[in-house]
């Protein structure tokens, strides 16, 4: 069934926009009419595109018209391309609800319908309208998603895919619902962890930027005019802060320049490798990442084998979603010797990027015929592990920034008051 966007007055002779599913353009302002609704606009859009439109109102200049739908294909196109991160707490939250529908034996297309009502944005409404229309034409529930990968990644459509193979759509949902809370309660840990020190450094950079620019030549210009012979760390200061004033577009651009190259030697192979294993070697915050990344390939690896999804597809789902160079190249190696016929166990400890006990717990998993639901065991524990990480994190990084701030602060008022007090001894 077609969906139309449409731009209308209300009964109140407010301006309302919107979409309506209809097979025709006739029917749809007919539906429009009979709630209240006086179409002057409408518009087909078909898989988040436009196919066709009506006589725009009269009265509305073409400039106007022009930016009205710039401004609607940009919502269309975020719908396809948002960053994934904003929409995952979205996806898990209707998940959830579409597996428990699912699960309660409500028709796909009805439980669609549910979720169009309660969309919080007309691009959700949109997509969703959408995925009910591709549904209803004969298409599958995992070729519909896959065609929005900004918000269903290949992992989701997957698992999806696997649970319509065996009937346990719903079951898989639900199950997909909680892997997504985990990964943003995980995300979430790592991030706050990490925003702390950051924020520290940030705003001592800044406090001390503005003394040295500012302050410091103030205090230092009225010392010299008393002609005295300055003490070495104040000439030190002096020379400092004179270069904050001189060169201070050097830091910003300095850092922009850092950030270009960072991200421009971590697009190819082995930069990124390079960079990821420096991570892992920073004393704390390597051990932090490193966690994360091998509960994220544990999480992830249990969900789609206990989905249906077959192991070798799995692991090459998971070696997209680690979010660490090392970590994905063990599990590359790990992929290639199950297509040469061995277990997970045995290439995995071969590859040395995961600790010991990973590697035994996998074996012993897959020798009990219980290999998911121990990945999960080991993917519970590294969770807490990530918790005891962050809190050291903030611990030891907290007094060492507060101490490197107090010696900063305290040299520079040590120098300013150093040749006040020689002028008080002469």
């Amino acid at each position: 069934m077609p969906i139309y966007e449409y731009k209308a007055y209300s009964s109140g002779g407010a301006t309302k926009t919107g979409v309506v599913d209809a097979d025709t353009p006739r029917e749809a302002r007919q539906r429009l009419r009979r709630d209240n609704i006086l179409v002057s606009e409408l518009r087909e859009l078909r898989s988040g595109t436009r196919k066709g439109s009506s006589k725009p109102v009269q009265g509305v200049s073409a400039p106007r018209r022009g930016a009205a739908w710039l401004a609607k294909l940009k919502t269309l196109r975020e719908s396809r391309t948002g960053p994934v991160g904003r929409n995952l707490e979205l996806v898990a939250g209707v998940t959830r609800q579409m597996g428990t529908m699912l699960g309660a034996g409500i028709p796909m297309a009805e439980m669609l319908s549910a979720v169009i009502d309660q969309a919080e944005t007309r691009a959700q409404e949109t997509m969703f309208r959408t995925l009910r229309e591709r549904i209803t034409q004969g298409v599958s529930f995992g070729d519909a998603l896959a065609e929005y990968p900004a918000y269903f990644s290949e992992l989701y459509v997957n698992m999806v895919k696997a649970g319509e193979a065996t009937g346990q759509v719903d079951v898989v949902l639900k199950r997909l619902a909680d892997f997504l809370q985990r990964q943003r309660a995980l995300q979430r840990k790592v991030v706050s962890a990490l925003t702390y020190p950051m924020l520290m450094i940030a705003i001592g950079l800044l406090v001390v930027s503005i003394l040295m620019t500012f302050v410091v030549p103030k205090i230092t210009d009225m010392l010299t005019d008393t002609g005295q012979v300055m003490p070495l760390p104040t000439l030190v200061l002096i020379a400092i802060s004179d270069g904050f004033k001189r060169y201070w577009i050097v830091l910003p651009l300095g850092i922009a320049a850092l950030s270009l190259s960072y991200s421009r030697i971590y697009k190819t192979r082995r930069g990124q490798l390079a960079i990821d294993r420096i991570k892992l070697r920073i004393p704390i915050v390597g051990d932090l990442l490193r966690k994360s990344a091998i509960a994220r390939f544990t999480r992830t690896l249990s969900t789609l084998l206990s989905s249906g999804v077959p192991a070798v597809r799995s692991l090459e789902i998971v070696e997209t979603v680690v979010g660490n160079r090392i970590v994905a190249d063990a599990t590359q190696h790990i992929r290639v010797r199950i297509l040469e016929g061995t277990d997970i166990a045995t290439p995995l400890k071969a590859t040395g990027a995961f600790p010991a006990v990973v590697g035994y717990m996998v074996a012993v998993g897959e020798q009990s015929g219980q290999l998911e639901s121990m990945l999960d065991n080991i993917a519970d524990a590294y969770d807490e592990e990530i918790e005891v990480v962050t809190e050291r994190i903030t611990s030891v990084l907290e007094p060492i920034m507060i101490i490197f701030l107090a010696v900063v602060v305290g040299y520079i008022v040590w120098s300013i008051v150093l040749p006040i007090l020689q002028v008080g001894n002469v």
